[in-house]
């Protein structure tokens, strides 16, 4: 069974009626993916991420970062539909957004969203499972304590990855030792998190309404998520507006979100 005979065997099985793929074109899909935009006979459209079948757990976690999301109901995120995989490819099957461009409000929107998508919160910092953020294996065991978490299983891990690569990052035990004095006064909650916020993971649907997508999802600081926000030059100044009006952030941030974001703080 090919590809696309796979991906109609799949959708048929989903929704329970004979499926046939009437088109399918090409889509940007990121560095990692190919991404197809496909109809299918009734009429239907779908969006279709695939690579090779080693890439399958990446997809399965995707599709519940995906879920974790939509069941919020704050912020819009494409559904799932059906993941799968044979001996050659995995797949990943999401709802189709038309794309189109923002409205006045739509980066005040997207703040007000997000705020609403981080007062999700869990019992514990981490994740029920690992993903991946891009390729990059990311660890979530759930932790109490986020300094802990972001100590071990972010930057820690991080500065491990560097150095399996022969990378020595100066000053690194030093920043971990001394992670609590950047959080005097902080004490966050764990919050859903998108993960990988920046803005080639955000967009506008044909009404104007933001949607966000490709999460890799965990509990923890939601000013994680908004430094990342900053990260490639920053999204619309009215999406921070309407951010802070909705959960204002602590003074602290200012200093926080380079952490965050691995600037300044060490060299290689």
């Amino acid at each position: 069974m090919d590809t696309w005979e796979l991906i109609e065997h799949s959708l048929s099985n989903t929704i329970n009626s004979p499926v046939s793929i009437f088109s399918k074109r090409s889509m940007p899909g990121g560095c990692i993916n190919e991404a197809y935009s496909i109809k299918i006979d009734n009429g239907q459209q779908f969006f279709v991420k695939t690579n090779s079948s080693q890439f399958f757990p990446q997809f399965e976690t995707e599709a519940l970062a995906l879920n974790e999301i939509v069941n919020t109901k704050t912020l819009h995120a494409p559904r799932p539909i059906c993941h799968g995989a044979n001996n050659a490819i995995s797949f990943l099957i999401l709802e189709y957004i038309q794309a189109g461009q923002p409205r006045e409000a739509s980066w005040s929107d997207l703040g007000k969203g997000l705020a609403a998508m981080h007062a999700s919160i869990s019992t514990s910092f981490g994740w029920h499972c690992d993903n991946v953020i891009g390729a990059t294996p990311q660890p979530n065991p759930q932790t109490k304590e986020w300094i802990d978490f972001f100590r071990i299983h972010r930057l820690g891990h991080q500065f491990r990855l560097c150095s399996e690569k022969g990378l020595t990052i100066k000053n690194s035990d030093t920043l971990l030792s001394n992670l609590p004095s950047f959080f005097i006064g902080h004490s966050p909650q764990p919050s859903l998190l998108h993960g990988d916020l920046w803005s080639g993971n955000t967009g506008f649907d044909n009404t104007g309404s933001p949607f966000i997508f490709d999460p890799c999802c965990y509990y923890g600081d939601r000013e994680a998520d908004l430094a990342f926000t900053e990260f490639f030059g920053g999204f619309h100044r009215e999406f921070y507006i309407s951010y802070q009006d909705a959960w204002p952030l602590n003074e602290g941030y200012i200093i926080r979100k380079h952490l965050y974001n691995n600037k300044g703080f060490f060299e290689q």
